[in-house]
């Protein structure tokens, strides 16, 4: 460890402890020891306290013991030590740092000096397991924090835009004699947010400490670790979560102190200054600290130092393209030409075809280019994908066509929203400026069908058509067909097929999780159902969705069979030995961490309550959805709490063992209104035609004193079923 590096850290550590230490003494004469502190929007306390201490902090006084341990960590007191990889001085300095961050941050919010301006402040977990599909499936397959500010402006951009096209989320902060990149990319109109994946947590260096607690709560949401199992979450991170940091500019005793704490949990820092550096390897998976000057070279040498896999498709188009463009807007303003919406009529349809019918690369633009389109029209578009191969399936064209949305908005400049004929599609004066044109449309989708699904498709023909009396026509085979397929999987049932499917996806974060998707129960991400399950095992044999023969059933009602047994006990590393499908009380399935919606029991009134992953309030059973999902993520099996897809609630073998959706007493507003259709249906079915009004929202309730009246009032039929416990 170099020893400028090592003293840096140190002074650094104890001026973040002197810092916490004076703000707590602060806190505590003002507001007194028992007074509440705490982030938003977490079931992890102070995240690093949590996970490394096994500390729950609620309160100043038990902050004021972190803070008294931390102390420890700034001396070679060995018996004393929490385990770290490498024991040494610096090491349990950067650890000391990293927890009185938290503290001073954390007090920060108690005096409503936080989030700073412009920007995100602390990372809520449901943020974290929105993001958890993309975490676990590759699509970004690292992170960066950055510190400091670019030598200029220019390079800030450029440096976040390489990042983007690897598809690495970036979180942006800290400053350099009061600059902040934040400033740099602001100044330079660059959209920040989750959904372009540049995230600013702050305009000074403690604040860094949101991105570290970001991912320690990876070990806990999806390793599925424990409080206090300091060794197995600081190896989570090291294996599992590819992170690094990028400082920009001059270092301080505070950016070494932090940097320090950052190198515990396996991820090196890269710097574009002229500082020693330690490149032996032992905690880190290779370098520990690392300089490059060339600001061309930083972001590649940064991804190799830490090892990030990057599968970046190259696409012969004038935009960059990237996963990170997907969540990309292009306001009206920006716009230059739109399609669909409520603008005019649009379409997309992925369509099977024989080998000998089309030609492979073929693109045909029938109608007006884009640039012989007046800036702010609203012209109708259709897009028809072709698609030939030996094992292309009729099947399979719902599953490519879904991809159009993200193959297309993943062009940096282009705004895809909505499928089939209720797509709507903008263009940005930027993207057309840099001689984008709707051919490049079939160049993206051509090249993305092929890269994705070259186990399938063979041949990839697009036309596109701009002219109303072509859209016109075309539709109407795209309607036909669009209706034939709903027809087709509505009609499937598990009694239907003698295949399920496994899908491991997830256990690149919770290891020892498997889903069983069925026909009548989607994967509780929400993203994957039967027939993708079975089109992604025909891309991928060997990948995450395996088939899983049922074999003697056990328990009809329940939803056992001796086949998926088998599978689960084998998928989930023997640490699960039975599921049953339907039922929420025996063996329930087992939860990742990227579930959409989770179903609890309350017991008090004979029923369930369901909540989605965007509510923020309370909910009957005295906790919030974070907290909730801290107790059953992870891969573990918890009798009476599950996590779903939100499809999945009105199907007909939801819960069925424990009488399904008429068990069901409260759920949030926002979720009741998204699926009042599909409940409305569903209820009718089960001969309960006001079941959708008699389930409780939080404008009625949210707190089981409040419920069991309502319940009553309506006559809940929950109440009059047998008891659930």
């Amino acid at each position: 460890m170099s020893k400028i590096i090592a003293s840096a850290a140190i002074r650094g550590a104890k001026e973040i402890y002197r810092q916490a230490e004076e703000f707590l003494g602060k806190a505590i004469k003002e507001k007194g020891e028992q007074c509440e502190v705490r982030f938003p929007d977490t079931a992890f306390y102070f995240p690093l306290a949590y996970a490394l201490l096994g500390k729950e902090v609620k309160n100043l006084s038990e902050a004021k013991d972190v803070l008294l341990f931390s102390r420890t960590l700034l001396h070679d007191e060995p018996e004393e030590k929490i385990w770290l990889p490498y024991l040494g001085n610096t090491l349990d300095s950067g650890v000391a740092a990293l927890l009185c961050e938290e503290i001073i941050m954390a007090l920060r919010y108690l005096y409503g000096q936080e989030p700073q301006k412009d920007c995100n402040g602390f990372f809520s977990d449901t943020i974290l397991r929105t993001l958890g599909i993309q975490l676990v499936d590759g699509r970004m397959p690292g992170f960066a924090a950055i510190l400091g500010a670019a030598p200029d402006n220019k390079t800030a951009v450029y440096i976040v835009r390489e990042l983007q096209k690897r598809s690495i989320m970036t979180f942006v902060g800290s400053n350099v004699k009061g600059r902040s990149i934040i400033d740099q990319l602001m100044e330079e109109k660059v959209e920040m947010g989750w959904d372009t994946y540049i995230v600013p947590y702050g305009r000074d260096t403690l604040s860094a400490i949101y991105p570290l607690n970001w991912a320690i709560r990876g070990a806990l949401t999806f390793g599925g670790h424990k409080k206090g199992e300091a060794l197995k979450c600081l190896k989570y991170c090291l294996n599992r979560v590819y992170a690094f940091g990028m400082t920009l500019g001059d270092l301080d005793d505070i950016k070494y102190a932090t940097g320090a704490g950052a190198i515990n949990m396996g991820f090196p820092i890269i710097a574009d200054t002229d500082i020693p550096e330690i490149r032996p390897s032992g905690i880190c998976t290779y370098e520990h600290v690392v300089k490059e000057l060339d600001h061309k070279k930083i972001v590649p040498v940064a991804v190799e130092v830490r090892g990030i896999k990057l599968k970046i498709t190259e696409i012969p188009i004038p935009v960059s393209y990237s996963p990170a463009f997907e969540g990309e807007r292009v306001r009206r303003e920006q716009m230059y030409a739109q399609f669909g919406g409520k603008y005019s009529d649009a379409f997309e349809y992925v369509k099977m075809t024989e080998l000998d019918k089309i030609e492979d690369g073929k693109i045909e633009v029938i109608g007006p280019e884009l640039d012989e389109i007046k800036e702010g029209d609203a012209l109708p578009l259709g897009i028809v994908v072709q698609v030939a191969g030996r094992k292309m399936q009729k099947d399979f064209e719902p599953i490519l066509e879904r991809q159009i949305h993200s193959f297309l908005n993943e062009a940096m400049g282009v705004f895809h929203m909505g499928q089939r004929d209720m797509c709507w599609i903008r263009i940005s004066k930027d993207a057309k400026n840099k001689k984008f044109k709707l051919k490049h449309f079939g160049v993206i989708l051509h090249a993305r069908i092929h890269d994705v699904f070259n186990a399938i498709a063979d041949k990839v023909q697009v036309t596109i058509y701009t002219k109303q009396e072509d859209v016109g026509r075309e539709i109407k085979d795209a309607q036909k067909s669009y209706e034939e397929r709903d027809i087709r999987v509505l009609g499937m049932t598990d009694d239907s097929v003698d295949l399920f499917w496994t899908c491991t996806l997830c256990q690149s974060f919770a290891p020892n999780h498997v889903c069983i998707i069925k026909p009548e129960r989607i994967g509780l991400c929400g993203a994957y159902n039967w027939l993708d399950a079975k089109a992604s095992n025909e891309l991928n044999p060997s990948g995450p969705n395996q088939p899983v023969k049922k074999g003697q059933c056990l328990d009809a009602v329940k939803g056992e069979w001796i086949g998926v047994n088998e599978a689960v006990a084998q998928k989930s590393n023997r640490t699960i030995e039975r599921f049953c499908g339907y039922s929420i009380i025996d063996s329930p399935e087992t939860s990742c961490g990227c579930f959409e919606c989770i179903v609890a029991i309350l017991p008090e009134v004979n029923g369930f309550i369901v909540v989605n992953r965007e509510y923020p309030g309370m909910t009957p059973v005295g906790i919030g959805f974070s907290t909730l999902a801290g107790t059953i993520g992870g891969g573990q099996q918890t009798p009476g709490f599950m996590g779903v897809g939100r499809l999945y609630i009105t199907s007909k073998k939801f819960i069925s063992a424990e009488g399904g959706l008429k068990r069901i007493v409260w759920m949030p507003k926002e979720l009741k209104e998204a699926l009042s259709d599909k409940i409305k249906k569903r209820s009718e079915e089960l001969g309960e035609l006001d079941l959708l009004n008699k389930i409780a929202d939080e404008t009625v309730a949210t707190t089981v004193e409040e419920l069991m009246p309502y319940l009553e009032k309506v006559g809940h039929p929950a109440l009059m079923m047998e008891a659930i416990m």
